[in-house]
């Protein structure tokens, strides 16, 4: 006996398969990748001709012709893969602390109103100042040591994650909280069924924003404080005037953190299949 499938399986798997081709060949822009392509060649042209023109000092401002080789030669300089990694050890550690405090306090003042209520003027007042602001502090504290670094990037990460986790405990539903209280949720039940998942759109959302202000952070100590990295590679070949390194020490901060950035959309794209918002963005 032969056993076939309704003609209805066969349209649904026909259409689930034009629907993955369509979101495979959406996911490619060529458009948008000419566009940044063009963007950089351009910015790049503006640079040589104002060093080759004079209207920069060259010797201050080298042209991208010495400053490109001067980064694929530190490529292989086992000093500035050290100097990377102590960056993204700060980096890592900052972030990793400032999103197990702002996930967890933002879900526990989220949930409460009377949290809320008396933690809002505290917030408010807090948020606006500059972590830059906590360098002497910091440096008083612990010095030029990597506390010092956690110290600026994790006060400036976890404000980016706790208000958008404040957000995302403010946009569950009233009634499915209801819900699950009648069908016996735990409150750890209904914050892992209910209120996580409403969340988690909102939650990736502030660690993408703070992936980047760690980064800044993390160079913004090495270069003042002192903090062993890539920030403080940069101060050293800024005083022995060595711009070319210089330059190609910023350049490579900057592709660092195009792969952060790279990385943690994937993160939320990986995360949150699922979600609205990442359909869109595919489609």
């Amino acid at each position: 006996m032969t056993i076939t499938n309704p003609p209805g399986d066969e349209t649904i798997t026909r259409t689930v398969a034009v629907a993955r081709a369509r979101s495979r060949r959406r996911r490619f822009r060529p458009r948008r990748a000419i566009l940044g392509t063009a963007g950089i060649v351009i910015l790049l042209l503006i640079w040589q001709i104002a060093a080759m023109t004079g209207i920069v000092d060259p010797r201050f401002l080298p042209p991208p012709t010495e400053v490109i080789p001067r980064l694929f030669e530190i490529f292989g300089v086992a000093e500035f893969w050290v100097a990377v990694w102590d960056t993204i050890v700060s980096w890592g550690l900052g972030l990793l602390i400032a999103l197990v405090l702002g996930c967890t306090l933002g879900i526990i003042i989220g949930l409460s109103p009377f949290l809320r209520r008396a933690t809002n003027s505290t917030i408010e007042f807090l948020r606006p100042v500059p972590s830059v602001a906590l360098i002497p502090l910091a440096t008083l504290l612990f010095g030029a040591r990597i506390e010092s670094a956690l110290l600026l990037i994790v006060y400036a990460a976890f404000w980016q994650i706790l208000i958008q986790v404040l957000y995302g405990v403010a946009d569950v539903d009233k009634i499915a909280m209801s819900t699950g209280r009648s069908y016996g949720f735990s409150s750890w039940q209904r914050v892992r069924d209910i209120v996580f998942p409403t969340t988690l759109p909102y939650l990736m959302t502030g660690v993408r924003l703070a992936a980047a202000v760690a980064l800044i952070l993390a160079v913004t100590a090495q270069l003042i404080i002192g903090t062993p990295g890539l920030g403080l590679e940069i101060a050293l070949a800024q005083n022995a005037g060595l711009y070319s390194t210089m330059y190609a020490l910023i350049l490579a901060t900057g592709l660092l953190g195009v792969l952060i950035n790279f990385g943690a959309r994937g993160v939320e794209r990986l995360l949150l299949s699922w979600h609205q918002s990442v359909r869109e963005d595919v489609a």
